[in-house]
């Protein structure tokens, strides 16, 4: 290979742990759902890296490392040879550790800067698509934890209720609405007990699919009274942890 003097950077954090993400580089069937189908990745020394863009364009390389969980690096060109051909630039992936999940990190590197800009928005665009294919898989069945949560809003027993709601939450998960300002399960646990007493029978139901983008959660609501009469509607917008857990809840009445 000649030599890259040229190399364009991108960071971003995905909501995922980084076993999760590297996956996307090691398994054909998950390199594919994020290029186009008929995309392969043979993640071994030597193995090959072929993207079939939904377009109909291709591209081709050949992996150099590969080091699971962490990094990746492979050739990359253009099976028509423009603007590059085959194995011209170089493309390294690294994966650490972050507080929102995993920082992706990315060099690709060019013999010539023209070519370097011309993949500028490309790699800006497809890590976009890639941040949010990985959160997907991480938190894109939502409703189930949802429901969860509605559930806990009914529970009438004060330590049922802190269980369940200990399942699904983190430790100092925030809730805001018009009625609430609480912090923790503890106090949570006691606001809804005290919504309760003041709105017995009273209960939330889910409205429709929970919409995920990112680690966050939109969700319609219906509140139904004890004779099974609306009593009112809101949405609910959830930010979930890299664990998976509700982080926070900000609910709006409509």
């Amino acid at each position: 290979m000649t030599a890259l003097p040229h190399q364009l950077d991108r960071s971003l954090v995905i909501q995922a742990p980084p076993a999760t993400v590297f996956r996307y580089f090691t398994d054909s069937a998950r390199w594919a759902s994020w290029w186009g189908v008929g995309s392969t990745i043979d993640a071994r020394q030597g193995g090959r890296v072929f993207v079939k863009y939904p377009g109909g364009n291709e591209a081709a390389g050949e992996v150099i490392e590969v080091t699971p969980p962490s990094r990746i690096v492979f050739t990359y060109g253009y099976v028509s040879g423009a603007p590059i051909p085959v194995g011209a630039s170089r493309v390294t992936i690294q994966l650490t550790p972050a507080a929102r999940g995993t920082r992706l990190t990315l060099t690709h590197e060019f013999a010539e800067a023209a070519v370097r800009d011309h993949h500028i928005q490309g790699w800006r665009y497809q890590l976009s698509l890639f941040a949010n294919l990985v959160a997907d898989e991480s938190h894109g069945d939502a409703a189930p934890l949802v429901d969860a949560w509605f559930g806990a809003w009914a529970e009438t027993d004060a330590e049922a209720r802190t269980t369940a709601l200990g399942g699904i939450a983190t430790a100092e998960v925030r809730m805001r609405d018009r009625f609430s300002c609480v912090e923790g399960i503890a106090d949570l646990a006691a606001q809804i007990g005290g919504a309760q007493r003041f709105m017995p029978g009273m209960r939330l139901v889910r409205d429709g699919d929970a919409r995920h983008c990112q680690g966050v959660v939109l969700v319609d609501w219906n509140a139904v009274g004890p004779d099974g009469q609306p009593r009112g509607r809101g949405t609910n917008v959830f930010t979930l942890a890299p664990d998976g857990k509700i982080e926070s809840v900000t609910g709006f009445w409509r």
